[in-house]
Order: C-alpha cells, then sequence, then structure tokens
C-alpha cells in the first residue's frame, strides 16, 4: 500500500495532498500568531473578498490591489469579466468560497481522485500511468467536483451585504495587539473585526505619551493617519468585541 502511494506515477497526488496537510498545520500556526494564512490568500486571488493587511518588519508594506472583476450570479452559474482567468475563478464560485477553502478542497479532490484512477488502472492492467499523463484526467474530473463542492459549502457560509469598508470606519471600534508591543513613534500589529464580521490587520500607536500596549492588549482607535491608527485603553469593557 504504501508503496503505491509514493510510487513516482503517482507523485503529483501525493504532493497534492502533502500540500493541503501542509496548508492546515502552517493556518493552525499562523492563526496562533494572529495572522491567518487565509486572509493573505483572500488579497491575492480576483474575486475574493477584500481584506486590508499591513505589515511592519522594520519597514512599512502598504499593498494596494486593485482588480476589476464583476461576478453575477445567474443560476447557479456566474458571469465574469476579465479575462478567463477571472471566468475560472467564478465557475468555482470564489468570491463566495473564501480561497483557501476552495484551494485545499481542490488539493484534497485531486489527490484522492489521482489515487482512485491510477489504482483503477492498476487493478485491470497491472501497471500505472506515467504521472505527466495521469495528472490531466484527474484535473478534468476533479474541476466539476470542486465546483459541486463549493456550491454546496456557499449555501452554509454566511455571505456579507459587502465585504468593501473604508478604513473610517474603524474609528471607535477595538483593536487587538497581536504582534509587538505598541509603543509612541513604534506602532505594533494589531487586529480588528468590522461590521461584517471580517478581520482586518492595521498597524496602531499609542494616542497618549509613555503608553504602551503589549501584544494581547485591547485598544481603542481614536484617530487615523494614513495606514497608521492611534488607540487609548477602552474605558468600557463592554466595547471590547471578543
Amino acid at each position: 500500500m504504501l508503496e503505491f502511494l509514493l510510487a513516482s506515477e503517482n507523485m503529483p497526488f501525493s504532493v497534492a495532498l502533502a500540500v493541503m496537510f501542509g496548508i492546515a498545520l502552517l493556518e493552525g500556526a499562523l492563526t496562533l500568531l494572529g495572522a491567518g494564512l487565509s486572509n493573505l490568500v483572500e488579497t491575492i486571488i480576483p474575486g475574493s473578498p477584500a481584506v486590508d493587511v499591513d505589515f511592519e518588519v522594520d519597514f512599512d508594506v502598504d499593498v494596494d490591489v486593485d482588480v476589476d472583476v464583476d461576478i453575477g450570479e445567474s443560476g447557479d452559474g456566474f458571469e465574469a469579466s476579465g479575462g478567463g482567468l477571472s471566468k475560472i475563478l467564478g465557475w468555482l464560485y470564489i468570491g463566495r468560497v473564501p480561497a483557501l477553502v476552495l484551494l485545499v478542497v481542490l488539493l484534497t479532490i485531486f489527490g484522492l481522485t489521482g489515487y482512485i484512477l491510477q489504482a483503477t488502472i492498476h487493478g485491470f492492467s497491472g501497471w500505472l500511468l506515467p504521472g505527466w499523463v495521469a495528472w490531466m484526467p484527474a484535473l478534468a474530473v476533479s474541476l466539476p467536483l470542486v465546483r459541486w463542492s463549493a456550491k454546496g459549502i456557499s449555501k452554509i457560509i454566511p455571505r456579507d451585504e459587502t465585504s468593501a469598508v473604508s478604513s473610517d470606519t474603524f474609528i471607535g471600534r477595538v483593536a487587538t495587539i497581536v504582534i509587538g508591543t505598541a509603543k509612541d513613534g513604534k506602532p505594533a500589529q494589531g487586529r480588528l473585526k468590522d461590521q461584517h464580521g471580517q478581520s482586518h490587520y492595521i498597524m496602531v500607536e499609542p494616542d497618549l505619551p509613555n503608553t504602551q500596549f503589549p501584544s494581547g492588549s485591547h485598544v481603542l482607535l481614536v484617530s487615523r493617519n494614513g495606514h497608521l491608527f492611534k488607540g487609548i485603553e477602552p474605558p468600557n469593557d463592554a466595547l471590547i468585541d471578543e
């Protein structure tokens, strides 16, 4: 059994399943650090809900991605503008199902479909298709299954009326410091949820001098200067949205 799973002819499928497990482990590790992998994926896949992510590691990086993709529901399918890639992404329900979830589903179905295909061929003929040949029919069978799975997942995932929010609406909300210690002149990374329950990662600095907010602290945002937010200690625990 192990020899079959690790056969060179099955390399595309073993790699797909290994990557799937790797994503699961990485997502768990990053979640503990306060920065989920899913947020990063959502920012780089066209048609995915937008997430504002600002990182600082001894320097500031501001990424502004402008993707014009119109996705409209027509029956149970999608109409998308922006080229063939956008149409494929719309067909796979990107924008209605988190991109990381779809990636995991694709890798899982592709890997399992490939193994089933190779096992069937081996059972009838006693040999395996070369990996560079086997991946094509496996992918062709996988894509409709991925779409069918995504359609089912989309029905159980709550949909926001819109995921596009202005950073100005963050003022008055409470963020949690997730990486570093926020000091005067030395911002740290904070996380907050908007009115749709979507997470955003921002840079936070104390509004008052001689104040520090270590990791895990709650900060009430009171002003904004570009991508930098300033905050104070929440005067009331009722403001904290856990």
